[in-house]
């Protein structure tokens, strides 16, 4: 199911980037050599912040052989789930300001913006889940923790909402730096993960949900169009 849900996103975000944020910002009154620069600065920082969260994960284990005392892993392992949840409750905040921005510059790409970043979060709040409980979380205190950092999403729309409604003019920077966000998420890490799946049989239905994802930002696009 989760697989299935990684195959469905890569659609929804490409085509979410792709052919809705993006031709939005360009079509604004902003300079396009300045939007340029906000996408590949937006790849860029995508970039530093995985390489911060992968060196962050990295973490020796029990008799490795590196002469730790005995416990230091664990300690180790606890301190990494703090640093997830730190890490997750500052991305939902950012995914809650971009919602805001999306539905400022047009209510349809709001909708459409959220739910790309929904399908993308399950996949990902299932995984830091089982991240918590490895850490030595109990499973209501992951559940809790979880929940609180889900609900910063709320937190950042809010702010962003009365924020970006005062300046305007910044939102098309808003929706090219998401876009960069979600383009860098689909090819740097959600594709490659399907790659590990080379099988004709699991490479059919990956490529079939990616084209339901693009099909269903379509179909929402064209219907936003409509009215």
């Amino acid at each position: 199911m989760v697989e299935r849900m990684v195959s469905l996103s890569v659609g929804i975000m490409l085509a979410t980037s792709l052919l809705h944020a993006l031709p939005e910002a360009f079509e604004s009154k902003a300079d396009n050599h300045t939007l340029f620069a906000v996408l590949l600065g937006g790849l860029l920082a995508f970039f530093v912040l995985e390489k911060f969260a992968i060196l962050r994960h990295s973490h020796h284990h029990e008799d490795d052989g590196h002469g730790h005392h005995h416990g230091h892993d664990k300690k180790e392992a606890g301190k990494a789930g703090w640093m997830i949840l730190v890490g997750d409750g500052l991305h939902n905040f950012t995914d809650g300001i971009l919602i805001a921005a999306a539905f400022l510059a047009d209510p349809h790409l709001g909708l459409i913006t959220g739910l790309a970043i929904i399908v993308h979060e399950i996949p990902q709040e299932i995984g830091d889940f089982i991240v918590l409980l490895n850490a030595g979380f109990s499973r209501t205190r992951a559940y809790v923790y979880n929940l609180i950092c889900s609900l910063m999403a709320v937190v950042g729309g809010l702010l962003g909402y009365f924020t970006l409604e005062r300046g305007m003019e910044w939102i098309p920077y808003v929706l090219v730096f998401a876009s960069s966000g979600f383009i860098y998420i689909a090819v740097s890490d959600l594709m490659p993960q399907m790659q590990r799946r080379a099988t004709l049989r699991e490479t059919i239905p990956q490529i079939l949900l990616i084209g339901a994802g693009v099909a269903i930002v379509l179909f929402l696009t064209r219907h936003a169009h409509h009215h």
